[in-house]
């Protein structure tokens, strides 16, 4: 399976499902029915205009810099299972701030086809102190559970600075050539701003495999970063107001896919 593979149309939109918080997390409320309910009325809405879904935990700050728990992985994996039923596009999990080892157990677990992993390789500095890769154990664990799980990573990751940064010419070589992704993901320095179309075109110049845009992604912005991307992961963009934290509406992801 590759990337070509999982998403047949080009340059695919990949819309963001952010997970109410968690069991566990400060800001349960409490019901995790209306956390399910929340999941599975933005997988159809995806399901509808999107080419794939990624299911990520976002309300769970602050997060663990590693390992999550064990009520996390739970919750997430039940409701992934959920997602991946009632869908027929691709579905990714994303375990914040940067559990790969969860996200391919997961993954593996439910069906789903990709994993996001903010911090593959090399380290970073960011609100949960330092973040080291562990690409080492996540494509070890792959290869122990017979998995076909692709594996997107960040280069330049958002709401983090690079421990020692060598330019994003040598980190995307590492990042595809050591780190053996399946695609690369640039963002923007937090979430839901735009993308530097200098990065990208960095990034684009020295990866072997496709390069996703992973925030920003906007109509206004969208003809811009186009030429250089192979895809888009949108999340801020399709809620209301444009706003993480709001629910998804469906006009806002009309107006960004019918753009495409």
């Amino acid at each position: 399976m590759t990337f070509n593979h999982l998403f047949p149309n080009p340059k695919p939109i990949i819309g963001v499902i952010h997970l109410q918080a968690l069991p566990g997390a400060p800001l349960f409320n409490g019901d995790l029915q209306a956390i399910y309910d929340q999941a599975i009325a933005e997988a159809e809405i995806f399901n509808q205009y999107c080419d794939g879904i990624i299911i990520e935990n976002f309300k769970d700050a602050p997060f663990f810099p590693h390992s999550v728990p064990p009520e996390t992985i739970a919750a997430m994996s039940a409701i992934s299972r959920e997602v991946v039923n009632r869908v027929k596009v691709p579905v990714g999990i994303n375990v914040l701030r940067n559990d790969a080892s969860a996200a391919m157990a997961i993954a593996t677990a439910v069906g789903a086809q990709f994993i996001r992993v903010n911090v593959h390789i090399n380290a970073v500095v960011a609100d949960q102190g330092i973040i080291e890769g562990k690409a080492y154990e996540t494509l070890r664990l792959r290869a122990a559970l017979q998995s076909k799980v692709l594996i997107f990573a960040d280069i330049g990751v958002k709401h983090a600075k690079p421990l020692a940064g060598r330019g994003l010419d040598l980190e995307t070589k590492d990042l595809t050539e050591r780190g053996l992704v399946d695609a690369v993901i640039v963002s923007g320095t937090r979430t839901g701003e735009t993308t530097s179309v200098e990065d990208l075109k960095v990034v684009k110049e020295n990866s072997k495999v496709p390069v996703l845009i992973g925030s920003g992604t906007t109509p206004d912005s969208l003809p811009i970063l186009q030429p250089y991307a192979d895809g888009f992961i949108v999340g801020s963009y399709f809620k209301k107001d444009g706003k993480a934290d709001n629910e998804v509406e469906v006009e806002r992801v009309l107006q960004l896919t019918t753009n495409n």
